[in-house]
C-alpha cells in the first residue's frame, strides 16, 4: 500500500478484529507473561508484511503466532507446562462441583483423556472447537492442505472418543506427578 494513511487504517482494523483472538490461540500454548511478547511479534510482523495479508487475517496471523511460539519453546515444555497449569488450577472441590459440563463428562476424566493426546491432536482440535476456526482455515495454520486437515481433525476427534471411553471411573483420580508423566511421554 503507497498511502501510509490506509495502511495505517487498514492495520488498526486488523489489530482491533483479530487481537483477542491471536491472544487467546497463544495464551493457551504458552505462559501468560510470554503470551503478550508473542501476539505483539505477531502484529510487528503483520505491519512489515500487511500487504502480503488475504482475508480472511485470522488464520493467517495464528500461523505466523504458532511459529513465533514453536522457535520459542520445544513441544515437551510447552506439554508439561500445560499439564502442570490445570493440574494446579483443578482441586477436590473443581470435581465436586457439578456444572453443565460434568453431566456430559467428569472433569477430570475428560482432562486424562486430553492429556494422553498427542500435542499434534489437541491442537487440531482447538483451532477448530476452541478457536472456531472453520477446517480449511485451520488447515492454513498448521500448513497442509484442507484435505490433510480434514483427515486429521477426523483421526484426533477419534482419539479423543477412544480416550474417553478408556478413562478410568469417576473419582479415581490420579495424582497430578503420574499426570504430567504421561503427558510427557
Amino acid at each position: 500500500m503507497d498511502d501510509p494513511e490506509n495502511s495505517r487504517r487498514r492495520f488498526t482494523e486488523l489489530y482491533d478484529e483479530n487481537y483477542r483472538r491471536v491472544l487467546g490461540y497463544v495464551i493457551t500454548r504458552t505462559e501468560p507473561h510470554a503470551a503478550e511478547d508473542i501476539v505483539s511479534e505477531t502484529f510487528v510482523i503483520a505491519w512489515r508484511r500487511l500487504d502480503q495479508i488475504r482475508e480472511p487475517a485470522l488464520p493467517w496471523l495464528i500461523g505466523v503466532a504458532r511459529n513465533l511460539l514453536l522457535k520459542q519453546r520445544d513441544s515437551g515444555f510447552r506439554r508439561r507446562a500445560l499439564v502442570d497449569r490445570v493440574t494446579a488450577m483443578t482441586t477436590d472441590a473443581d470435581l465436586v462441583a457439578w456444572d453443565v459440563a460434568d453431566h456430559v463428562v467428569e472433569r477430570d476424566s475428560a482432562l486424562g483423556a486430553i492429556a494422553r493426546l498427542s500435542e499434534n491432536d489437541v491442537e487440531v482440535l482447538s483451532l477448530v472447537m476452541w478457536h472456531g476456526l472453520a477446517p480449511r482455515d485451520a488447515a492454513k495454520v498448521v500448513g497442509c492442505s484442507a484435505a490433510a486437515f480434514f483427515v486429521r481433525l477426523h483421526r484426533a476427534r477419534r482419539r479423543l472418543a477412544k480416550a474417553i471411553d478408556n478413562a478410568p471411573a469417576p473419582g479415581a483420580r490420579r495424582p497430578a506427578s503420574r499426570v504430567a508423566d504421561r503427558a510427557t511421554r
